[in-house]
């Protein structure tokens, strides 16, 4: 029973929630219960049970992973993917990252564990050192197991940032949500703030590694790392593609047809923009580096519109009837001719 099948990492599935007797959502104090009351009746000291040995021992590795919130969330999560019936396949690189320390176990270990079944084995104490015998997990001559330990998960957060400060940089303190697990068992969200450096030209799509603050390492691993997932707040301005940066700029009719020098604002601090005689809406003047910083920055650009005056007035109607008097060979759609 619970013999690894090596070539296609196929075994027996081990439903520690019905070796005690317990609900899926059992709270802390439950499984502890449970543990106290079965131990007590199939300890093999004191038990007329035939079977008492092996039950003791499938109690014992059982309750060493429901007890531990960080073994149970990995069970919970590798059960996911595990159906009565059929044989069990771990997701592969389920366990990338763990690490293993040749040291003794804990001296909390549930009394009677002295073996673990090979599902236990292959999930939480692959690849200890061993005593010379393949598979083995035993430590020493003395036999002692060596200590359990695993890097904690990365985790991943998204957040949003100013344009401004993937410009200059910037140092800034957000709140982010965790799920916890409380004393009943239930997962609760825990809040908590976070303080970080934006790297001057960071972009979207980009990441912050804080390094340690993802989830705790188990048995004295280490903790794993925090990614901030980087997006641009929306602004009120600006647009960003890539590296570039664009501004809709608008100007009067006559700055477009007669050219003119404009004042515009820039991530950095307005600037001089020349508009060329004769410029058409949807125009692209580039401002070459002035983009998101970088080792190749990218460019800025101003994307002309066209802002008309409203005819409001009986001066500025008169002003536009004389317009359409002096322009009346003007065609604006000429190109839409013969187009259906």
């Amino acid at each position: 029973m619970g013999r690894i099948c090596t070539k296609k990492a196929f075994m027996e599935f081990k439903d520690y929630y019905t070796v005690m007797g317990l609900a899926r959502d059992a709270a802390p104090d439950e499984i502890k219960r449970a543990y106290r009351k079965l131990s007590r009746k199939y300890h093999p000291d004191v038990s007329k049970e035939k079977d008492a040995d092996a039950r003791f021992k499938q109690l014992g590795e059982a309750y060493e992973v429901l007890k531990d919130p960080e073994k149970r969330t990995a069970y919970d999560q590798l059960g996911q993917h595990w159906k009565e019936g059929q044989d069990f396949r771990p997701p592969p690189g389920w366990n990338a990252g763990a690490e293993h320390a040749g040291r003794s176990a804990p001296r909390d270990f549930p009394e009677g564990n002295g073996d673990y079944s090979d599902f236990f084995e292959s999930l939480f104490r692959q690849g200890f050192a061993t005593d010379g015998n393949p598979g083995s997990s035993r430590a020493g001559a003395g036999g002692q197991r060596a200590r359990y330990s695993a890097a904690g998960e990365d985790r991943h957060a998204k957040i949003l940032i100013d344009l401004e400060d993937a410009y200059s940089g910037a140092t800034r303190t957000i709140s982010l949500r965790v799920p916890e697990m409380d004393d009943q068992g239930h997962v609760v969200p825990r809040e908590h703030q976070i303080s970080f450096s934006v790297p001057k030209g960071i972009r979207a799509g980009q990441h912050i590694r804080l390094s340690g603050q993802g989830a705790p390492g188990v048995g004295g691993g280490s903790a794993g790392d925090l990614y901030l997932d980087v997006e641009f707040n929306p602004h009120p301005l600006f647009r960003v593609e890539l590296r570039d940066v664009y501004l809709d700029l608008p100007v009067a009719p006559w700055e477009a047809a007669l050219g003119a020098d404009v004042q515009a604002p820039t991530p950095t601090g307005r600037v001089e923009v020349t508009v060329p005689p004769g410029s058409a809406a949807g125009r692209k003047l580039r401002v070459k580096g002035r983009g998101l910083p970088g080792s190749t920055p990218g460019d800025f650009y101003f994307v002309l519109q066209i802002s008309v005056p409203a005819a409001d007035s009986d001066s500025s109607k008169a002003f536009y009837e004389s317009m359409a008097r002096q322009f009346n060979t003007f065609k604006p759609r000429a190109k839409l001719q013969g187009q259906p």
